[in-house]
């Protein structure tokens, strides 16, 4: 054992007692490292409410209302960090000026410069939109307008009403949120013009709107979906409502009615041409053609044996040539015998053209004993041979079939048959069966199904009130939503309808005022100042029930 002295002994349990200090000091010095560290990744509290409350505004300078306004700056304070969403869009000012005002934010000032051009004794009003928001969450600053005099009187006349889609007879936001209100003043009705209007409001939910601080003047409201943000009516896919007489205001006026509807272009124009895989040449227009006519100039001898089919729009058309060996065409567009156009259509060297032609059946793998079977093609037919069309019934060829061309659609035909329950059917278009105008043939195809067994159908006969004899009125069978339609029919002078073996499900009916008698409905004209064509619709559905036989009055009250 090796002897230790007191000397010693007293300098181990010194450097003992450095080292527990500096290990105490290092651990303390780790613990507020990770401390700082926490701090410094420490993230919002993901607890409680969400934030759902507006900035507030504390203070605002000049003061809103102030008349004799000459500053060139507006400065907002709120109560919390604030930012812009879509200014372009949300911020407007009214009425209109040249040169628009500059909006900056900085932290929770919100700053607004005004241009040198305002006009001297006119009231204007700031409106925010929903362009204002706090900057965490994005709660808008809504419902707040700034108004301001450059005069010494404050102008407080008001115009208000409600918008709404003319052929739907509804207003959907979602759908229609382009949709503003215009008021332009008589002695300056710029809607038409490159200057946009001077005075415009967004709508609410419901399609109400209100203009404010309006000075006395006579003006002119319109409705406007506007596509592209220019607050000009530009007639192509905007939509336009208006008043037929301008509104002199002398006092508050409410209660404003306005459809907006899509409108004829002034001007025509041709959208797409082309030559299509099947031969066809497609030529797509920005308005229905009225009383059409299309005419070959060049080569005048494909002019003879050409073939059109019009849209049941009479925006679209299809010409069909029995010659296809041209380099270019030129075709002249015209209307009651007037030409309006002149379109030059180049043919693409490397198109592959095929003529073949592709029947569509109304049927999938059911078919029924009242609609049978309806064959058609995008492509014109000229005829059908019953020799060449094959009916199998469990694989044992039946003949009886009725072959039958339709009395209205020439390019229709039908085909009847004692479908019988239980049985396996095919049906086989041998090729050469579909005959085109320019001898163009079908390929073979066959289709199986069965007989649907459910005979979902049923009888109804709609008696209609409320009608004026002097009009003609269109009867639509459409669905709840508004959007397909069953059944068009025109009503005759006993005002009944009668749907005999009509498919089972529940209706509702959309009714059209034909006052021009072109048969179909006519949107409103802002050039002219004719209105749309008056529309309702029936309040509720009906059922047509399967093997009932049904009666219901239909009360119409146009407005």
């Amino acid at each position: 054992m090796t002897p230790y002295s007191k000397k010693d002994k007293n300098s181990a349990e010194r450097l003992k007692s450095s080292l527990f200090q500096k290990l105490l000091f290092l651990s303390f010095a780790i613990m507020l490292s990770l401390s700082f560290t926490q701090c410094a990744n420490m993230q919002k509290p993901t607890g409680g409410p969400k934030d759902s409350i507006p900035p507030k505004l504390l203070q605002v300078t000049p003061a809103n209302l102030s008349k004799n306004f000459k500053e060139k700056t507006i400065t907002m304070t709120f109560d919390e960090y604030i930012k812009t969403v879509n200014p372009g869009k949300e911020f407007s000012i009214s009425p209109d000026v040249e040169t628009q005002p500059i909006y900056k934010v900085k932290k929770k000032n919100f700053i607004i410069e005004l241009p040198d051009s305002l006009e001297a004794n006119t009231t204007y009003t700031i409106n925010f939109g929903k362009g204002l928001v706090d900057y965490n969450e994005g709660n808008p600053f809504i419902n707040y307008n700034y108004v301001f005099a450059t005069g010494d009187e404050l102008d407080s006349l008001s115009i208000a009403g409600k918008v709404m889609n003319g052929y739907t007879k509804e207003f959907d936001l979602e759908k229609d949120k382009e949709v503003i209100a215009i008021l332009i003043p008589t002695s300056r009705d710029t809607i038409f013009g490159k200057r946009k209007a001077s005075y415009y409001t967004t709508v609410d939910s419901s399609g109400n709107f209100k203009f404010n601080n309006l000075r006395e003047d006579t003006y002119r409201v319109y409705a406007l979906k506007d596509i592209n943000n220019d607050k000009i009516y530009n007639g192509n896919d905007e939509w336009i409502g208006f008043l037929n007489d301008s509104l002199v205001l002398n006092a508050n006026i409410s209660g404003l009615h306005l459809e907006y509807t899509k409108g004829k272009p002034q001007i025509f124009r041709n959208l797409e041409k082309k030559v299509e895989k099947d031969g066809a040449v497609l030529l797509t227009f920005n308005r229905p053609l009225e009383e059409p006519d299309l005419r070959i100039i060049d080569p005048q001898n494909l002019e003879a044996n050409k073939l059109v089919k019009y849209s049941p729009t009479l925006d679209t058309a299809k010409m069909y040539l029995e010659n296809l060996e041209f380099d270019s065409l030129k075709i002249e567009v015209a209307e009651y015998n007037e030409p309006v156009d002149t379109i030059l259509i180049r043919r693409a060297r490397n198109i592959k053209v095929d003529r073949t032609i592709e029947p569509k059946l109304n049927i999938g793998n059911k078919v029924d004993r009242i609609k049978h079977i309806e064959l058609t093609s995008s492509y014109p037919i000229a005829s059908v041979d019953k020799n060449k069309i094959q009916i199998l019934e469990d694989s044992v060829s039946r003949r009886n079939f009725q072959l039958q061309q339709d009395s209205l659609n020439r390019e229709m035909y039908h085909i009847r048959f004692n479908w019988k329950p239980k049985r396996n059917y095919e049906l086989v278009l041998q090729e050469g069966a579909i005959l085109g105008p320019f001898d163009e043939t079908n390929k073979e195809s066959k289709t199986q199904f069965t007989l649907n067994e459910t005979e979902n159908y049923g009888d109804i006969i709609l008696t209609f009130t409320g009608l004026d004899s002097a009009n003609n009125y269109i009867v639509e069978l459409i669905d709840e939503k508004k959007e397909k339609i069953f059944d068009v029919r025109t009503v005759g002078p006993d005002n009944k309808l009668s749907y005999i073996k009509f498919p089972g499900g529940k209706y509702t009916l959309r009714i059209i005022e034909d006052a021009n008698k072109n048969g179909k409905w006519d949107a409103g004209d802002v050039f002219t100042r004719r209105q749309a064509e008056r529309i309702w619709y029936l309040d509720r559905t009906f059922t047509i029930r399967a093997n009932w036989e049904q009666n219901e009055t239909i009360d119409v009250k146009m407005e």
